[in-house]
C-alpha cells in the first residue's frame, strides 16, 4: 500500500552503537492494521520511522501520531519504492531498518479467475515485496541493517484465499533464498507469519471466525513480534506469531540434493 510527506522524530532504541541520533525504519502498508501497529510501537521505541501507503491520507495520520514521515506511494510500481527510500533517506539521512508489510486480499478465486484479477493480487502482495527489497539494498549496504517481509501462515500450511497464500509462500522461499547472499554486506533478511490478526481486512469474517473457536491477535502482538525479528542477530529465518504467542522461529525442513 502506500504514503506521503512529513517531519521527523528523534531517538533510537537505546541509542544507535554508531553515535547517529535515532535510527530510521520504513514501513509498507504502514496506514493501518499490522502496520501501523509497528509504525507506533517503533516510534515509542526511538525509532524515527516512514510509513508508506497508497493510502495518503490514513498514511499521514499515523506519521503524525508518530511523529514520523509520510510517504504516498504504491509498492507495485517499482518507480515508488525508489521513491520511498529515497524520501526516507532525505529525511532521516539513514535507513537502517525495512519492514515490508504492503499486501491485499486476493482480487480472484479459482471458481471466477481472470489474469488480471490475479496479476493484481500478486502486483501488491509478491512483486511489491521483491521491489521494496531491492530499492532497500543501497542505504542497508551502507552501513548494515535488517528487514522483515511480513508473510502468514497462509504462506507455511495453505488458505482458501488461493492467490494470496501463493504470494506468501512465494515470500517464505524470497526470504530463505536471498538472505544468504545479503549476509556479506551485513543485511539481515527475516520473515514473520502471522495467523489470524484483528485487521480491517478480517472484519467482514470476524464473526464467523470466532464463532469457531479460532483467536485473533491484534495489531500490536504482531507488531512487538516484528521488533523481535528486527533485534534479533540471525539472517534467513521464518518466524511465526498467532494470538497470546510469542514470535517463535519455525523448524523447516532442510532437504539435500541427491548426490551420486
Amino acid at each position: 500500500m502506500t504514503a506521503t510527506g512529513g517531519g521527523g522524530a528523534a531517538g533510537g532504541p537505546g541509542g544507535a552503537s554508531d553515535g547517529v541520533p535515532g535510527r530510521a525504519a520504513l514501513i509498507t502498508g504502514g496506514a493501518s492494521g499490522i502496520g501501523a501497529a509497528t509504525a507506533r510501537r517503533l516510534a515509542r521505541s526511538g525509532w524515527r520511522v516512514a510509513v508508506v501507503d497508497r493510502d495518503a491520507a490514513g498514511a499521514g495520520a499515523v506519521a503524525a501520531a508518530c511523529g514520523g514521515l509520510a510517504v504516498a506511494a504504491d509498492v507495485g510500481a517499482p518507480e515508488e519504492n525508489a521513491w520511498a527510500v529515497a524520501r526516507t533517506v532525505e529525511e532521516f539521512g539513514r535507513l537502517d531498518a525495512v519492514v515490508l508489510g504492503a499486501a491485499v486480499p486476493g482480487r480472484c478465486t479459482l471458481a471466477d479467475f481472470t489474469p488480471h484479477a490475479y496479476r493484481d493480487t500478486l502486483r501488491t502482495d509478491l512483486d511489491g515485496v521483491v521491489y521494496g527489497l531491492h530499492a532497500a539494498l543501497p542505504p542497508l549496504r551502507s552501513r548494515g541493517g535488517s528487514l522483515v517481509v511480513l508473510g502468514s501462515l497462509a504462506g507455511l500450511t495453505g488458505s482458501p484465499d488461493v492467490f494470496y497464500a501463493t504470494a506468501k509462500h512465494a515470500l517464505v522461499g524470497l526470504v530463505r533464498s536471498a538472505a544468504p547472499q545479503l549476509a556479506a554486506d551485513r543485511i539481515r533478511l527475516n520473515a514473520l507469519c502471522p495467523g489470524l490478526v484483528d485487521t480491517p481486512a478480517v472484519a467482514p469474517f470476524r464473526a464467523g471466525l470466532f464463532a469457531r473457536g479460532l483467536l485473533l491477535a491484534a495489531p500490536d502482538e504482531v507488531a512487538a513480534a516484528v521488533e523481535t525479528v528486527l533485534a534479533d542477530p540471525g539472517t534467513g529465518r521464518v518466524w511465526t506469531v498467532q494470538a497470546g504467542r510469542p514470535a517463535t522461529p519455525a523448524a523447516l525442513p532442510a532437504v539435500p540434493l541427491a548426490t551420486g
